[in-house]
């Protein structure tokens, strides 16, 4: 009896051994020495992530046993909608503590974020050798990405995950059927929407979001640029969104939104992926980093029948929005070396085509380079390619996409009541631009 336990214990030990050198022989001898060095310093410890339903959020669920596995630190995830996400952390800020150790920011709001003191600098960490690798490489993200949602006066303050931009997918199949050309500006979307809506029974046209508050302002910045400058002149801080340009922007939103499905004023991008998906319209405007959703088999009803675009052509150009999701470190938190290495892992360099296997989006210059990624869907990385030109037109103009202001949530609110208002026939487009000027004027008045 001693000797039956004898070798089945030996057996256990000799697996055990063995499944530990298989683990250790898949990573580099430079991956290995960081979490080795993780792992004895912070084994043992339990985090507890604050994150959206969003794919980054699923493709980290998907390497977190591994993450465990090497690092002996434990991984509670706590999920939510997105748009429940700042409520939660403010409130947890003002109330002087903060169950979570890791959050997922939405780069609309990080200048709120910072100028509220909630979140930890990262420069501090990233200049740790011991606690950032080379193989993290925060310089690969593109430049864009690190600027526009992650960075406020200079300084880091999260570690892009999807960066985003938005852009246009539609039925090939339909529009092969119908003798359509894919459109490219605006007025050309506008005629393809109009036409599925009123000639082809039971396929709507444009699916976006349009829900009040953010969920439209989001979709309004689809095309704003494509027609004015903006709400705020970025240069001068004048508020110009009663401007006949902002006006006209405003009507063809509008106009492109009521050719989608009767309830679109109550979408957010899930809705309206799930119009698409389910075959219900045949175009979608939307963020890039979900359109893996659309061809996803188990996802999608059409998914073999997806073709993508750049955002349209308007009457002062063609413009990409430049927004997304960060991970950061609550400044509350008292484990934030852990956190970080956290973050460090999931979001590195090394691990980034591991990221984009389980459904990640796509952030770095390194994946938008490698043919093992993007020969899968060349077409919709085309148009990826063609996006980030388009966001960069913006750039090029001395602009960016989202009011660079703390007060850029309300702005943002507001905007997005005052045109939903308008898109249900509550007011005119002029008079919702009107009263979106106002409250802007009123919000700087109070603020200076």
């Amino acid at each position: 009896m001693f000797r039956r336990y004898f070798w089945l214990l030996l057996i256990f030990i000799l697996t055990f051994m063995l499944s530990f050198t298989v683990l250790a022989q898949d990573h580099p001898q430079e991956v290995m020495e960081w979490i080795n060095m993780v792992k004895e310093n912070y084994g043992g410890t339990t985090l507890t992530v604050s994150m959206g339903t969003h794919p980054s959020t699923e493709a980290f669920r998907e390497m977190v046993d591994e993450f465990t596995e090497l690092t002996d630190i434990e991984v509670e995830w706590d999920i939510i909608s997105e748009p429940r996400l700042r409520p939660l952390h403010f409130s947890q800020a003002s109330a002087g503590e903060t169950s979570f150790d890791v959050w997922m920011v939405d780069g609309f709001y990080i200048q709120e974020y910072v100028a509220k003191d909630t979140l930890v600098p990262l420069e501090d960490f990233m200049s740790n050798e011991e606690l950032t690798p080379d193989w993290f490489d925060y310089e690969d993200i593109l430049p864009a990405y690190r600027q526009a949602i992650a960075t406020v006066d200079g300084e880091p303050y999260g570690v892009p995950t999807a960066g985003e931009s938005r852009f246009i997918a539609y039925r090939k199949d339909l529009f092969e059927e119908h003798g359509i050309t894919p459109p490219q500006t605006t007025e050309e979307l506008m005629e393809a929407a109009k036409y599925f809506e009123e000639e082809v029974d039971g396929i709507f046209g444009m699916a976006s979001r349009a829900q009040r508050g953010i969920f439209f302002a989001s979709g309004w910045l689809h095309i704003l640029y494509q027609f004015s400058d903006g709400w705020i002149d970025q240069e001068t801080g004048e508020v110009i969104a009663d401007s006949e340009e902002v006006i006209e922007s405003l009507r063809y939103w509008n106009e492109l939104l009521r050719t989608g499905p009767s309830d679109v004023a109550s979408y957010t991008h899930e809705e309206a992926s799930s119009a698409f998906m389910t075959g219900d319209a045949a175009l979608w405007f939307e963020a890039t980093a979900i359109a893996g959703w659309l061809l996803d088999p188990e996802k999608s009803e059409v998914y073999d029948s997806v073709g993508f675009l750049p955002p349209p052509e308007g009457p002062k150009g063609r413009y990409g929005g430049l927004a997304g999701w960060n991970v950061a470190v609550p400044k509350l938190t008292d484990q934030k070396e852990a956190a970080w290495a956290f973050i460090v892992w999931m979001t590195s360099k090394y691990n980034g085509p591991t990221y984009m296997e389980n459904g990640g989006v796509l952030v770095r210059d390194s994946l938008l380079a490698n043919p093992e990624i993007t020969s899968k869907h060349p077409d919709m990385y085309a148009a990826l390619k063609e996006t980030f030109d388009a966001a960069a037109n913006l750039t090029g103009k001395g602009l960016v996409w989202i009011p660079p202001t703390w007060l850029a949530n309300p702005v943002l609110q507001e905007a997005g009541n005052f045109g939903n208002s308008a898109l249900v026939g509550d007011m005119t487009e002029e008079e919702a631009c009107e009263r979106l000027a106002e409250e802007i004027r009123d919000m700087q008045e109070q603020w200076q």
